[in-house]
C-alpha cells in the first residue's frame, strides 16, 4: 500500500515572494528548486534508495508524480515572465 502525502506550496517561498514584492521576478532556478522540494517531499529519494538497495520497484504512482513534476517545472521555466506565485499548488500536480 502506498501512502501519498499533500505537498503545500508556497510555505518554504516566503523568502521567495518577498524578493519578487521588491521588483525581482522568479527565475527559472526558482521554479527548479520549488520542484526538487516537492520531489523530496513527496519521499521519492526514500523509494530510489530503497528501490536500489532491494531491487524492489518503487510504486509507478511515485514515479509517475516525479515525471509530472518535471514537466510542469519544465513548462514554468520556459513561460517568458514566471508568476510571482509559481510554487502555488494550482501549477503543480498533485
Amino acid at each position: 500500500m502506498v501512502k501519498l502525502t499533500v505537498i503545500e506550496g508556497g510555505r518554504s517561498s516566503a523568502a521567495t515572494s518577498r524578493e519578487t514584492k521588491r521588483g525581482v521576478h522568479p527565475t527559472a532556478e526558482d521554479v527548479r528548486k520549488e520542484a526538487e522540494r516537492r520531489i523530496h517531499a513527496s519521499g521519492y529519494d526514500d523509494w530510489r534508495v530503497r528501490e536500489l538497495a532491494t531491487g524492489a520497484s518503487m510504486p509507478i504512482e511515485i514515479r509517475y508524480l516525479r515525471m509530472q513534476i518535471e514537466y510542469a517545472a519544465q513548462a514554468i521555466g520556459r513561460f517568458v515572465k514566471i508568476p510571482a506565485d509559481f510554487a502555488s499548488d494550482s501549477y503543480w500536480p498533485a
